[in-house]
């Protein structure tokens, strides 16, 4: 089977840039949930 369409390097495919962004997002978001669940649960008390 030849595949005649254009074949992109990973770098190519993503226009060279590697951003870590989302474990930075994710992390921060996560934090936050567990401090408003925590802010939460010591309100109702």
């Amino acid at each position: 089977m030849d595949q005649s369409g254009p074949h992109l390097s990973g770098t190519e495919a993503r226009a060279g840039r590697k951003a870590n962004v989302v474990r930075y997002v994710l992390g921060i978001s996560l934090a936050a949930i567990v401090l408003v669940f925590a802010i939460m649960l010591i309100l109702n008390r």
